[in-house]
């Protein structure tokens, strides 16, 4: 018998990329291949986003190809898009299946009584934002893990907390068992993922303190932070970036270095709460890598507002800055807001921002010159191998190098191109 295929398309956020895999990995052991999204498959699974207009017409133009070619082959729509536009994608009579976040993780069940014969809609399964099983066959060479989901915080430009629910942490224990369960896979890194994961918190344990007994797991491995708020952490949480097992690098959210507008946008810090924060970092680890985003052309964004963004973003020198231009969403207190910014200023500002970026890249990796990185190999392409050192610096090595390995490297120049990588020499043990 034949194996039925099945191919996913992911938009937006790791926690997006990490559920995919989940499912993935499911389906590969239901006995599917998974195979390219442009190849022909029984069953095509979009797991969209929602997070900017951007975001939504991609979506839209992804699930409107998955139904030009889908002819008897099964079509799934998920994600952030299926919350927010549920009614409207209900009315879509190409698409077998519209998954909201809360039955995510049934939906390889969901798929497979249909193959039963069995007449059942995404709602006849229980809500559980936890219930993936490991992605230990996913699309990533590092494991992420899902320890939160959810938001309180109610930023006034995000749809998120309407589409992802309230905070919710998931248990220690659970959270334990799945990493125990990719390490035994061979996984080397593992990312720690969800909306809001500062905020964990779940019967006393924080995220400090989880971030404690995780590193506490023995194996060789590594834990890297994924995205995450600048909420005021304690002294603490500083202090265990000198665990070798936790990677010096942080994706922290900026989203605008005017304080008029961090006030308007309702985010829970400062300008100046966040500049000693990154100044605590990199006191104590000079090398530390910050990375962030910034929203450009919130309503209200004068000239000097924006320019303040653009002198924090030196200041502190992020080495990657994913910018966003300023979307409506209708349901969020920015939308009502007066002097929305022309989208020709949004997109000037989009520019100058990301050449800010990639000086300041170009900068960090002038500074890394010489020093060594552990890399994780990914993918052999032509003659060379790419992966990430501890600091999530991007690194190229001559040779071709098995995929998931720790290889001691030297930065020893860059490449530089459109998105500058460092080249690497090998460091023998």
């Amino acid at each position: 018998m034949q194996r039925k295929k099945v191919a996913f398309k992911t938009l937006g956020c790791r926690l997006n990329q990490f559920e995919t895999d989940a499912l993935a990995s499911e389906f590969g052991r239901k006995g599917y291949k998974v195979v390219e999204f442009n190849e022909k498959a029984d069953v095509y699974v979009i797991n969209t986003c929602t997070v900017t207009n951007q975001s939504d017409h991609k979506s839209r133009n992804i699930i409107r190809q998955a139904e030009r070619k889908k002819e008897d082959s099964i079509l799934v729509v998920t994600g952030c898009m299926a919350d927010h536009f549920k009614e409207d994608l209900n009315n879509d009579q190409e698409i077998n299946f519209l998954v909201q976040n809360d039955q995510k993780s049934s939906l390889v069940s969901l798929v497979e009584a249909h193959y039963n014969g069995e007449i059942l809609s995404p709602s006849s399964f229980k809500k559980n934002k936890f219930g993936f099983g490991i992605a230990d066959k996913g699309f990533h060479t590092r494991a992420m893990i899902k320890i939160q989901d959810g938001c309180d915080n109610f930023c006034s430009f995000c749809i998120v907390p309407r589409v992802r629910g309230r905070a919710v942490s998931r248990p220690f224990q659970d959270i334990r068992d799945n990493i125990s369960k990719v390490l035994d896979a061979g996984f080397k890194e593992i990312v720690l993922t969800g909306v809001n994961i500062g905020r964990y918190m779940h019967e006393g344990l924080n995220f400090e303190k989880l971030l404690e007994k995780l590193l506490d797991i023995p194996g060789d491995f590594r834990v890297r932070i994924s995205s995450i708020e600048p909420d005021g952490f304690g002294d603490r949480f500083f202090e265990l970036f000198a665990h070798p097992k936790l990677t010096p690098h942080l994706h922290l959210c900026l989203q605008s270095g005017s304080e008029n507008i961090l006030l308007k946008m309702r985010r829970m810090y400062t300008v100046k709460t966040f500049m000693r924060m990154t100044e605590r970092l990199k006191t104590l680890y000079p090398d530390f890598n910050l990375t962030t985003d910034i929203i450009v052309g919130f309503p209200g964004e004068s000239e000097k507002d924006f320019e303040e963004s653009c002198s924090v973003s030196r200041e502190i020198g992020f080495s990657h800055i994913h910018t966003f231009k300023y979307s409506v969403r209708n349901g969020t207190r920015a939308a009502r807001l007066e002097n929305q910014v022309a989208e020709k200023i949004k997109t000037s500002r989009s520019e100058i921002i990301r050449q800010i970026s990639l000086e300041n890249r170009m900068a960090y990796f002038s500074k890394m010159l010489g020093k060594e990185q552990l890399m994780l190999t990914e993918k052999p392409r032509k003659g060379n191998t790419k992966g990430y050192g501890q600091n999530y610096v991007p690194i190229v090595l001559d040779g071709k190098y098995s995929r998931n390995e720790f290889v001691n490297t030297r930065l020893v120049g860059i490449i530089d191109d459109k998105e500058p990588v460092m080249r690497g020499e090998r460091v023998e043990d």
